[in-house]
């Protein structure tokens, strides 16, 4: 075992503090990545605060990690030392049940091992990025291309492959007329990942003070979902909606919204149910479904979709002593559009 730096919140009511954790040894198929900088997503707020159920304290959170290979096991063949990698919400799962085999780890049907506050293989709890070394299974450590800014290229790991891979399911690309709700973390990547694979794209926002934002990541129009004029404008107008939103919302006007069979896809958790009612799905044949990240293979693919295509998260670079600051800056929608931890900070 190694101890290395970290960030780790003590409870589900105190602010995160410095402190140290364990890494195990490097195994034979492991890489030891030295991690540079990691992306703060909604996901951690909401699971250090315990809102999507209880978890061991201390913990460390942070899935949106890249960095630099500098130890590899005997048995390793993916990736060398001195490698740009990164790594995502997953770092191990079963690996033998269907969903593994067709390469959708993120679906595995024994439940995948998520990057932090999870069950680890040798029985340890998973910590996160928000710390300077990990160590991960090289088949789930991937490959970021030098096109993507090396800064802002941690949100991908989430952000990006959270919006990319319901976008190519549901087919958006030419002919498609997508509908983005919320301009946050992960709306703004999915307006420009949509607009990138060619879809006709509209943001869908509480206001209009985004609206030059999400017309310059490439949406074609904008609308204020506060005004009521908007729901009768945009009635049946949508092939796909990507709901991006961690709050509850009014699921029955957003249905109305819909094309003869479309499908809106919820990739914002937030921690209350919300209710369906199911005579709104019958007019044109609508479909209400959910999605997660990727498997390891598209969440490579998402990238070099990205490298291909110039397309990277904007990023606010903060240091570790502003992990708190940032929370409550995303909580009151007070980013554009992610936080990106600068890690050589956490060693102080």
């Amino acid at each position: 075992m190694r101890t290395v730096p970290a960030y780790a919140a003590p409870s589900a009511t105190e602010p995160l503090v410095p402190t140290t954790i364990e890494r195990r040894d490097v195994g034979p198929t492991d890489v030891l990545i030295a991690i540079r900088y990691a992306g703060v997503c909604h996901s951690d707020i909401h699971t250090v605060r315990g809102e999507w159920g209880q978890i061991a304290y201390p913990q460390v959170v942070g899935h949106e990690i890249v960095g630099e290979v500098v130890e590899v096991g005997a048995d390793v063949s993916k990736h060398a030392v001195g490698d740009r990698v990164g790594v995502g919400c997953m770092v191990n799962s079963c690996r033998e049940c269907e969903n593994c085999e067709a390469g959708m780890e993120n679906y595995c049907l024994e439940g995948n091992t998520q990057t932090y506050a999870a069950r680890d293989r040798d029985g340890s709890i998973t910590q996160g990025g928000y710390s300077t070394h990990i160590v991960v299974d090289e088949d789930f450590v991937l490959k970021v291309p030098e096109a993507i800014p090396y800064e802002a290229a941690a949100p991908l790991l989430c952000a990006g492959i959270t919006t990319y891979s319901p976008l190519a399911h549901w087919n958006a690309g030419p002919g498609k007329r997508v509908a983005v709700v919320g301009l946050g973390g992960l709306g703004h990547m999915a307006v420009k990942i949509a607009a990138a694979m060619g879809a006709e794209v509209t943001v869908l926002s509480q206001t209009l003070s985004k609206r030059d934002d999400g017309l310059s990541f490439g949406a074609s129009d904008y609308y204020a979902t506060s005004d009521a004029a908007t729901w009768a404008k945009l009635r049946n107008s949508f092939d796909l909606i990507i709901n991006t939103v961690s709050a509850p919302i009014d699921l029955r006007k957003y249905f109305s919204l819909l094309a003869l069979d479309g499908t809106f896809v919820s990739v914002g958790a937030p921690a209350e149910p919300l209710p369906v009612n199911v005579f709104t799905l019958f007019n044109n044949r609508r479909s209400f479904a959910g999605s997660t990240i990727g498997g390891i293979a598209e969440t490579q693919e998402m990238l070099d979709f990205c490298a291909e295509h110039g397309i990277a998260p904007e990023i606010e670079l903060i240091s570790a002593d502003q992990i708190n600051d940032a929370y409550e800056r995303v909580l009151s929608s007070d980013v554009r559009y992610r936080f990106v931890i600068d890690t050589e900070t956490i060693a102080g």
